[in-house]
């Protein structure tokens, strides 16, 4: 095992301190056990001696050997189903832990890690790279403490027969474990590579079925069945690789155990002609051969899961270890729900460093003001939203609110002082009520049902089965997409926060329910300072300000006449709408 291997499997022991009485119970049971096992032996060479000594057989002596293994192997065989169940407690509940501190993980991490991991690829770490390392703890665990033990009880008593023999024996150790280790050092790579294919095909796999009307629609499905069975292909090529070269350490220290049990039994059989033991000091000799050697065929049996849940640990520790989005300082202080001008001062920002977006970007928004921004795909329109929810931070200058700039404030208070409303909907399983009030959990059934009919929501609610108490499945797909939309719009109403982000927030309404939710945004943005982002120019011709935008830079900023009037790129883009095709 090397440095890192030792690393990560000592970090895991650290996460089983918790089940210390578990953990003493079960080296309590494994000793119990393995003495049962190692006693067997030397009670089994007497019996042989009484049958085949001078004179006549001893049926009663015999009788009384056999009746005292048949209780020490009864002991044994419960303290063995006891360190079973034990170390089954302590494998579930460390992982249960792991699992709920790279949740905890993933909801400190900042947006830029999840904007570049793939969802899938983060789920099968909470799934098949978890159960790797429940598996590689259950098969080491007992493994490994009852192999412990059983090497100590073996030498002891093969030195209490012969330590001429016993010689023998442990000079074949250290090649057994020399074997191992080659093959371990070997292997140990393709199982990584075993765990990142694994987790690269469940995040295609995600991705394809969360898509399948689109693949459908484009007559898809040849294609991202041939990709698929190429990435499951590459997924069984290292998968068998892994496997096999994992599981030749067991048969390979098998070799040398039976070559050592074949070079004992020669020895024994002279030391038994010259005198030296008797013939049952050899058949417990031997017994206890066997049972020295099987703590390293055991570990090199279980080797492949051992390997297994170490590259999946990697996996694990790699989110774990990654660093979360940089804490509140002490300092930081409450912004209270009030307006404020937000000033955007010479506010620098790139997603990749060869990459700048946004370069010596500035703008005053007063209290109260409807910002609306626009440009072609790419711009850096909702950019801008994730630097001011400081989703990301800026890489220069800065941005202020009521004067102070916003890295100064809790990040908790500066995003509850802004409602968002974006183009993906976000909805869980639960009633349809439990989704609306998300954001005001004491809210009264009178505000749910008031924020409903505001966002025009409460008609299709009340025709639906269970009206507000139905049921939605995850992501709320037992509803069309403008009726998610419209629970979403429903939930920023009701909880009234001081300004407001509408980035498409309408893009999929119909034309009809898109007027009415207009009037109703207009009443929402009253007193209100509100930055629209829309494709559709014709929905925001009645903000104060509009900001045209290309390549991170405002290109023009005015109202809508104002604009028009320029007949620069908005004209351009606002007329595009109507052009002929």
């Amino acid at each position: 095992m090397n440095a890192t291997t030792w690393q990560i499997w000592k970090r895991l022991i650290a996460y089983a301190e918790n089940n210390r009485r578990l953990t003493i119970g079960s080296v309590l049971a494994a000793l119990v056990s393995v003495a049962a096992s190692v006693a067997g032996p030397l009670l089994i060479g007497r019996a042989v001696d009484r049958m085949i000594g001078p004179g006549a057989v001893g049926f009663r002596a015999i009788g009384s050997i056999l009746l005292g293994l048949g209780v020490i192997y009864a002991i044994g065989s419960l303290f063995a189903w006891i360190l079973t169940y034990w170390t089954n407690k302590i494998a579930y509940q460390t992982v249960n832990r792991m699992r709920a501190d790279l949740f905890d993980q993933l909801n400190r991490l900042p947006l830029k890690f999840h904007d570049n991991t793939p969802r899938g690829d983060t789920i099968s770490r909470f799934v098949n790279d978890m159960d790797a390392v429940s598996d590689g703890i259950l098969q080491g665990m007992s493994t490994f403490l009852t192999g412990i033990f059983t090497i100590i009880g073996a030498i002891g008593f093969m030195l209490y027969i012969s330590p001429l023999m016993t010689l023998v024996v442990l000079l074949s150790a250290p090649v057994s474990y020399f074997v191992a280790r080659y093959i371990t050092k070997s292997s140990q790579k393709l199982f990584r590579e075993q765990a990142k294919f694994l987790g690269s095909l469940n995040g295609y796999a995600e991705e394809i079925i969360g898509g399948q009307r689109i693949v459908q629609a484009f007559h898809y499905e040849e294609h991202i069945n041939r990709e698929f069975q190429e990435r499951n292909e590459e997924l069984y090529k290292v998968g068998v690789k892994s496997q096999f070269y994992g599981s030749l350490a067991n048969p390979t220290t098998r070799i040398v155990n039976n070559i050592t049990f074949s070079i004992v039994a020669v020895i024994g059989s002279l030391d038994i002609i010259y005198g030296g033991i008797t013939v049952g000091d050899l058949s417990s000799f031997l017994i206890y051969s066997n049972l020295f050697a099987k703590p390293f065929n055991e570990v090199t049996g279980v080797l492949a899961q051992i390997q297994a849940a170490t590259a999946s640990l990697q996996r694990i520790f790699a989110i774990l270890d990654h660093e979360p989005e940089i804490p509140d300082t002490s300092s930081a202080r409450e912004l209270p729900a009030v307006q404020s001008t937000i000033v955007f001062d010479h506010v620098s920002f790139r997603y990749t460093p060869d990459r700048p977006l946004i370069a010596d970007f500035s703008l005053e928004v007063p209290p109260g003001t409807r910002v609306a921004i626009v440009g072609q795909t790419g711009a850096g329109k909702t950019t801008l939203v994730n630097l001011l929810m400081r989703f990301y931070d800026v890489d220069g200058g800065s941005i202020r609110v009521d004067g102070t700039d916003i890295r100064s404030l809790t990040r908790d208070s500066l995003r509850k002082s802004f409602g968002m409303v974006l183009q993906d909907t976000w909805l869980f399983g639960g009633s349809i009520r439990d989704n609306i009030a998300y954001g005001k959990p004491e809210a009264t059934e009178e505000e749910i049902m008031a924020a409903a009919k505001a966002s025009h929501a409460h008609g299709f609610i009340m025709r639906l089965p269970e009206g507000y108490d139905t049921l939605l499945s995850a992501s709320g797909d037992n509803l069309s997409q403008g009726q998610k939309q419209l629970l979403t719009i429903a939930r920023v109403m009701l909880a009234d926060p001081p300004m407001l982000i509408l980035d498409e927030a309408t893009s999929s309404i119909d034309t009809r329910t898109e007027l009415r939710i207009q009037k109703a945004f207009l009443r929402l943005m009253e007193g209100r300072t509100s930055f629209i982002i829309a494709h559709r120019l014709s929905t925001i011709r009645e903000a104060d300000l509009i900001l045209f935008m290309r390549n991170g830079n405002i290109e023009e900023k005015g109202t809508h006449e104002q604009l028009l009037e320029l007949n620069g790129g908005y004209a351009a883009l606002y007329n595009s709408q109507f052009a002929a095709v």
